[in-house]
């Protein structure tokens, strides 16, 4: 039985965090057996007590940096312990749903072994259109750059096969861990396929993290990775 790996980083999420976990663990997932990682990033609101609960609960793995590090840092933690087949990015707030699982899974084969769930294919939720518009942006920027038709590249659901993913050299330890995976993944001569998912955007004031200076930082991270490996 072939095994899905679920990275789930965290940083200050006590909301939304334990419901999170709940719906991975009972998302079905065809015949893939679950390996959730998750990665608490130095959160200091209280989040670290709750996922030391829920691992007696589920039996996850949990890892922790001792101080804030970033998304990428959090990923590239959680990589280092995955035996999976595949590997799947899982956001720990509640704009993904866990149901979608079986939405990517269905679109692996053996010609697609990346696929990226978009958020613009079929779906009304648009969040923030600043937000919206700055990911269009730096997503039709790629795509001159790469030769690419893709819709959206700073998705939180990417799903990989595992050797393809850990053979990429990844630098990133912020949000820009989307533009340098999507970019190397092109590079390497993998095409990326997409399919709609569900997108339920939250409010700033809700938790959301990403700001202005994350797009620009992406928008650099772009060029920097067109560039050099």
């Amino acid at each position: 039985m072939k095994k899905l790996s679920i990275i789930i980083p965290v940083f200050n999420e006590k909301a939304t965090v334990e419901e999170v976990i709940k719906r991975v663990v009972t998302a079905p997932t065809f015949q893939y057996r679950k390996e959730i990682i998750v990665v608490d990033d130095g959160s200091n609101d209280g989040t670290e007590k709750i996922l030391k609960s829920l691992r007696k609960k589920y039996n996850f793995v949990l890892l922790r940096h001792s101080k804030n590090s970033g998304k990428g840092a959090a990923i590239k933690t959680a990589l280092k312990k995955v035996t999976g087949d595949f590997v799947l990015i899982q956001d720990a707030d509640l704009e993904y749903d866990p149901n979608d699982y079986q939405v990517l899974l269905g679109a692996i084969d053996k010609n697609h072994p990346v696929v990226y769930g978009s958020r613009n294919l079929g779906n009304k939720n648009r969040g923030y259109l600043l937000y919206f518009w700055g990911g269009k942006f730096l997503t039709i920027f790629l795509n001159l750059l790469f030769g690419s038709k893709l819709t959206d590249i700073t998705t939180g659901y990417k799903l990989f096969r595992t050797d393809i993913l850990k053979n990429i050299k990844l630098k990133s330890n912020g949000f820009e861990f989307c533009e340098e995976v999507t970019a190397k993944i092109l590079k390497s001569g993998y095409p990326i396929k997409e399919v709609p998912i569900h997108y339920y955007p939250r409010k700033f004031s809700e938790g959301k993290k990403i700001t202005l200076f994350d797009g620009i930082i992406a928008l650099c991270t772009i060029i920097k990775y067109r560039i050099k490996d």
